[in-house]
């Protein structure tokens, strides 16, 4: 049986906290169950974007009378958030923020639309200004997403920057989405600021008892990635089209991952942002609590 011992170091303001395995030499497969695990708990915090991808691929084949394809997605979406609330899977700040996100994300599909950078060609009773309402679970899904892996990994954010500058950051990347129709793209130029204001920033997290780091500039980079991955998927499935994939289906452009990056920047922002007003709500309430003293005994 594998053995570890597990001796988390001083974490200091200047240093990352360093993890010192110690591994026993026959061990070996030590690294492929941590793996394991992690992949296991990643799949449990995409069980949303899971659920939406099949619904995509069931309602390509399968429609209900009198029900067109786009509202059926708009069910099963609000069904599958409702089940997971249900069944705990989602906390109800969880549910917040992805009501949040479909609002804002919904803002930005009725805009692109509008400006023909795709479009959603199939009928449906649940459509507003030609976008279907089932569209916002797609930002929401990110969000949901981000908010699992926090919790499920017991994600800190070391060296990260004050709260006017990811905040600053965060607004110009949702106005750019908007902003690029009349201004310059300024895309390239908030990705260089990214890398400058988070070099120093690192995501940890734990895994079975184990502490790791990553780079945010990477993690940006690899969630950016697997979500244009997931685009291709969805639009291969019909969800959306973009104008060169009207009749025949073509992989997305790798330059799209430029756009899903700063998406995931934005979305990792707003929820870092919600998570550390709450810790600091959390703290002033325990503060009060412990200041207030144990309840005085009547009689």
């Amino acid at each position: 049986m594998e053995q570890c011992v597990f001796s988390p170091s001083v974490s200091r303001p200047d240093t990352l906290p360093v993890t010192i395995l110690q591994p026993n030499r026959r061990a070996l497969a030590f690294p492929l169950c941590q793996l394991l695990h992690f992949a296991g708990q990643q799949a449990l915090s995409c069980l949303f974007p899971i659920l939406l991808f099949l619904t995509f691929a069931v309602t390509q084949r399968f429609t209900l009378s009198g029900l067109h394809r786009y509202d059926i997605i708009l069910l099963m979406c609000l069904a599958a958030q409702a089940g997971m609330y249900k069944a705990g899977l989602e906390t109800k700040d969880e549910m917040k923020v992805i009501a949040v996100f479909h609002l804002a994300g919904l803002a930005l599909e009725l805009f692109k639309t509008q400006g023909h950078c795709w479009a959603y060609p199939e009928p449906g009773w649940t459509k507003l200004g030609g976008v279907p309402l089932y569209s916002g679970f797609m930002y929401a899904s990110v969000a949901g997403y981000l908010c699992q892996a926090w919790r499920r990994l017991n994600v800190h954010l070391h060296r990260w920057p004050r709260a006017w500058v990811t905040g600053g950051l965060a607004g110009a990347i949702y106005v750019n989405f908007f902003s690029e129709r009349w201004l310059p793209d300024a895309r390239w130029v908030l990705t260089v600021l990214v890398l400058l204001v988070f070099r120093r920033t690192a995501a940890n997290f734990a895994v079975r008892g184990v502490a790791y780091a990553l780079p945010m500039p990477v993690a940006f980079a690899l969630i950016g990635f697997f979500l244009w991955v997931a685009e291709n998927i969805a639009t291969f499935f019909g969800a959306w089209q973009y104008p060169n994939q009207h009749g025949l289906w073509h992989p997305v452009a790798l330059a799209k991952m430029s756009s899903w990056s700063l998406l995931v920047i934005f979305s990792f922002l707003t929820v870092a942002q919600l998570k550390r007003v709450k810790e600091t709500q959390g703290g002033h309430l325990a503060a009060q609590s412990s200041s207030s003293g144990p309840p005085a005994r009547s009689g």
